[in-house]
């Protein structure tokens, strides 16, 4: 379809995204005062992401001398062909957004990370989930499943001691949670009520939520 010149795919595959999504690197030096983090742990699906922004923080440095930083990907556990370097035929994850078994910029993302002496690790879903968790209820920030692959990715180091101690690090988040809604949904106390379409109805149940 997209040879017939009627649809345009913005995927991973395409240069013009990849364009687009480095300036995400620029915005980071620039809030960190024209400086790159030590590390930037991002989640890593199709890796369309993971080489864009290692892609922008080369040429900040290539033009203001900035440092370079270490990536860090993370993937889903059933879905880590980068880490089990081997195609995934059948990839499952929660984290729907990285469910991908053979990333289209698979080898650009093999050389950001040997470029930056960075590493790819994987996280398993319960792992995810409770980073998800953590961001939604200590930090107030509603992002997809996928996008905590980073988060998760950071407490699992963390935890192992290989998380380098004073160091400056960026965690990319890729996804509002409302993208889905359904694992948030699976995820409450108290299930959601219908209620009527009555203004006082409303009013009073929030008024006993609260």
């Amino acid at each position: 379809m997209q040879k017939s010149g009627e649809i345009e795919l913005v995927n991973s595959v395409n240069p013009f995204r990849i364009e687009g999504q480095k300036t995400g690197s620029f915005e980071i030096v620039q809030q960190l005062d024209g400086e790159a983090p030590d590390i930037l742990a991002i989640p890593v699906g199709n890796a369309g992401n993971i080489t864009a922004y290692w892609k922008g923080f080369k040429e900040y440095h290539e033009a203001k001398g900035s440092q370079l930083p270490k990536m860090f990907g993370f993937q889903a556990e059933g879905a880590s062909p980068i880490v089990q370097n081997k195609v995934i035929k059948n990839p499952e994850t929660i984290a729907t957004a990285i469910r991908i078994g053979n990333p289209a910029s698979w080898d650009k993302a093999t050389n950001a990370l040997k470029e930056s002496n960075g590493l790819i690790d994987s996280v398993t879903d319960d792992e995810i989930l409770e980073a998800y968790q953590l961001m939604t209820t200590k930090e107030g920030v509603f992002s997809e499943p996928a996008s905590n692959a980073s988060i998760a990715g950071l407490i699992k180091l963390h935890r192992q001691g290989k998380l380098p101690q004073g160091k400056k690090v960026v965690a990319i988040l890729t996804g509002n949670g409302l993208k889905d809604p359904d694992t948030a949904i699976s995820l409450l106390d108290n299930p959601i009520k219908p209620l009527p379409n009555d203004k006082d109805s409303i009013i009073d149940y929030i008024k006993g939520a609260l």
